[in-house]
């Protein structure tokens, strides 16, 4: 697919990776806002293709407490402001049928979750919208599996499908990115590299996901020298007090050195 064809990108000439970025959810509209006025500032100097992210729900959780969202048409309502706003596309994840359609007349990017990328009428539902569909490799997938759920895209009418890897399941308790399957899933479509789920330490005994924040930097430098196609980092002015994933989240104050150097690189390997 072209990174073109969908509205309201940017810097699409740049060949730069394109980014999806933004909170791991919708808090609330003020932090939504603040939040993508400063990534569109840094992506606009670096001019790399921006997509704002953030979930207007959070399905998985650990624990039955855990913070799941401020309520559906209120975050998708933010969503759109923030598109509107900043003249950004956005993407959020979907996890019912009924989502996809409910989630189409707010976004411009639709994103199958990790834990549901083999669930067929889900994966069809988000096609069918004419969307983008994001799918993110399953923790418990090989990379060549994830031809089957792009297939199921393209049978369905819709020739605009993403992967995105998250890591794979390291034990019990850790992920890793195995970069051997960037080369192997970009034959079957554009492919993202998620930067802060991969640094995920879930399963933890609290209930609450652990993170590795510190080596951001190093899987995204590796990711880019890999040639990955976009780069998804969920970034937040304040991770230590956010309400979902803070643990592995990068600090908004870190994200325009890191897309700095990380532009750079990509240059480099582009002359090569």
């Amino acid at each position: 697919m072209q990174l073109s064809s969908i509205p309201k990108i940017k810097h699409t000439d740049s060949n730069n990776f394109f980014l999806l970025a933004g909170p791991c959810a919708i808090e609330s509209e003020d932090m939504a806002l603040r939040i993508a006025e400063r990534v569109v500032k840094i992506t606009d100097d670096l001019a790399i293709p921006y997509v704002f992210k953030g979930s207007f729900k959070k399905a998985n959780r650990s624990r039955i407490d855990s913070f799941t969202g401020i309520g559906d048409e209120k975050a998708l309502e933010i969503l759109k402001k923030v598109s509107d706003t900043f003249d950004v596309p956005t993407i959020t994840d979907i996890h019912e049928v009924s989502d996809a359609a409910k989630a189409a007349q707010y976004v411009d990017v639709l994103q199958i979750p990790a834990f549901l990328v083999r669930q067929t009428d889900l994966v069809v539902a988000a096609a069918k919208t004419g969307k983008v569909v994001n799918l993110k490799k399953g923790q418990f997938m090989s990379p060549e599996s994830m031809k089957h759920a792009v297939k199921k895209v393209h049978d369905s009418g819709n020739e605009n499908a993403w992967i995105t890897d998250r890591g794979t399941m390291f034990g019990y308790q850790d992920m890793i990115v195995d970069f051997r399957g960037i080369p192997t899933m970009k034959q079957f479509a554009p492919t993202v590299l998620d930067v802060t789920h991969s640094l995920q330490q879930p399963n933890q005994s609290s209930g609450v996901t652990g993170g590795r924040p510190d080596m951001i930097e190093t899987i995204a430098r590796a990711g880019v020298v890999n040639n990955v196609d976009g780069l998804f980092i969920e970034t937040h002015f304040d991770p230590a007090n956010a309400k979902s994933d803070g643990a592995n989240m990068l600090h908004l104050d870190h994200l325009e050195r890191l897309l700095s150097n990380l532009v750079k690189i990509r240059k480099t390997i582009s002359s090569l």
